[in-house]
């Protein structure tokens, strides 16, 4: 068990958050995939006021190119209600001779203007790696460190995103780190990405946890589908059990990830079934 300590969060009413005395804590959890998922379409204000109402203290921020007019909105909604942005979606789609596209240079504008320190979840579509292993190496390094560059001149850090594909392994994303060498590069680890890593996850486990920032998990069963409710699939608890052995105790990520749902619903629904899986750990 993690002891129970007092931390100083930026952008909190209170100014002071509890450190969750358990790794499934409702004070450990990150809400992730609820702003183009939500067929309600909230505001900011109104996504803010529903994860108070929640109990969930911490936003990983995604978006469609549309949320961005609202993005600082979004930021300065967030400190009001003393809920933490835990990280920003990156998907790095080179447009032209530049790797940053016009929306990723948004994104690092807005942080940079609103002085917002978070850390920068990342990715790439798969035909950026199109060459063998080696190659494909090569040229993950060389745009890591771009990106990793242009986030710690504005004071945020980056973690490597697993969205499938090649840039999505495990092992391919540790020698990049690791190739790097750098404290503020780390990577994320999604439970629904990783349909093909369950059968041998308490292997890849260990090799992650010395770089992981964040774990997002779902219900998971072979063959899928690839979004389960948490409780519904055949495999997460096993996978749970083995974060909770590792002694993992980073945060976790709920996630809204559906079509045409009330996101509320969604979420309520996946904290439902963590509660019950919570009883068999």
């Amino acid at each position: 068990m993690m002891a129970m300590m007092l931390i100083q969060l930026p952008g909190c009413r209170s100014g002071v958050k509890s450190v969750p005395k358990d790794l499934f804590d409702r004070e450990n959890l990150v809400a992730w995939c609820i702003v183009p998922f939500d067929a309600a379409e909230r505001t900011p204000e109104q996504r803010a006021g529903m994860l108070e109402e929640l109990g969930i203290t911490r936003l990983a921020y995604d978006y469609r190119d549309r949320h961005l007019a609202s993005f600082e909105e979004e930021i300065r909604t967030l400190k009001e209600h003393g809920i933490r942005l835990q990280a920003v979606w990156l998907w790095v789609e080179p447009q032209g001779e530049g790797l940053l596209n016009t929306a990723n240079e948004t994104v690092l504008e807005i942080l940079e203007r609103t002085g917002t320190h978070t850390e920068l979840w990342v990715s790439f579509p798969a035909w950026v790696f199109g060459g063998t292993g080696e190659e494909n190496l090569e040229t993950a390094i060389g745009a890591v460190k771009e990106v990793l560059r242009r986030a710690e001149e504005i004071g945020c850090t980056v973690a490597l995103y697993n969205h499938g594909d090649w840039f999505g392994e495990p092992e391919n994303q540790v020698r990049i780190i690791e190739t790097i060498g750098s404290d503020h590069l780390k990577m994320v680890y999604n439970f629904h990405h990783g349909h093909n890593h369950m059968d041998r996850f308490g292997e890849l486990f260990p090799l992650m946890l010395p770089h992981l920032s964040a774990v997002n998990i779902n219900g998971m069963s072979s063959g899928g589908p690839k979004i389960i409710t948490l409780g519904d699939g055949e495999k997460e608890l096993q996978m749970l059990r083995v974060l909770r052995a590792s002694g993992y105790d980073g945060p976790l990520g709920i996630i809204g990830h559906t079509e045409g749902e009330d996101i509320r619903v969604v979420l309520e629904r996946n904290l439902k079934g963590l509660e019950k899986l919570k009883q068999s750990l």
